[in-house]
């Protein structure tokens, strides 16, 4: 962690637009975003289907920065940079229109009554992504929890810049190409027979 970190992480500057092309040493076709990382599986897997795409990951627990920088120094990855702090910090510096495609997998549900202002997916979150997602940038969100899937559904349908682009629930409860079972999903939904809910969002 103390050699590759420093090369990986990501400083916010002083003032002014942090510009993705200028915090990656070559030149990728386009950036993804990944919020609350987890243990890397994700982030790391779709790098290495992608390599010609920069991948911005954010997670401000350190075990699991330091789990990502297994994955990436054992599959010689150098397409990713990490942002090891709330990525609302992060995204308000970036430019207009400047992420193809954002992943929040498994978001913490706040599942008790009084907490549910905790969880990410709210309007404020939901306005930052509308600012720096290309349009028909793909939004992907995957949760295990029924009630946390229906609050998803509510408030990003109810914002005017995404679009869900299910027709039917094969749509939804169906892994997207490319899809990688992290730890998490193993042991929280796959294990105990729930079915994850996997939904696409369209940046109008």
């Amino acid at each position: 962690m103390e050699t590759l970190l420093p090369s990986l992480l990501i400083d916010l500057p002083a003032q002014g637009a942090l510009n993705p092309s200028e915090i990656f040493t070559s030149s990728l076709t386009e950036c993804w975003l990944e919020i609350g990382f987890g243990g890397g599986e994700h982030l790391a897997h779709q790098a290495d289907l992608h390599p010609n795409t920069a991948i911005i990951g954010c997670e401000p627990y350190l075990n699991g920065v330091a789990d990502l920088l297994r994955h990436i120094d054992t599959n010689r990855l150098n397409n990713i940079r990490i942002y090891a702090d709330d990525a609302r910090l992060l995204i308000d510096r970036l430019p207009d229109a400047s992420i193809a495609r954002a992943f929040i997998l498994y978001p913490d549900p706040w599942p008790k009554a009084r907490h549910k202002k905790r969880r990410l997916i709210q309007a404020p979150l939901l306005d930052r992504l509308a600012r720096v997602m290309q349009p028909g940038a793909c939004l992907r969100i995957a949760t295990d929890d029924d009630d946390y899937c229906t609050w998803i559904l509510e408030h990003a349908l109810a914002h005017p810049a995404f679009a869900w682009n299910a027709k039917t629930s094969t749509d939804w409860l169906t892994p997207p190409e490319n899809w990688i079972t992290t730890r998490y999903e193993q042991k929280k939904a796959v294990q105990r027979g729930i079915t994850p809910s996997y939904l696409n969002f369209i940046r109008k």
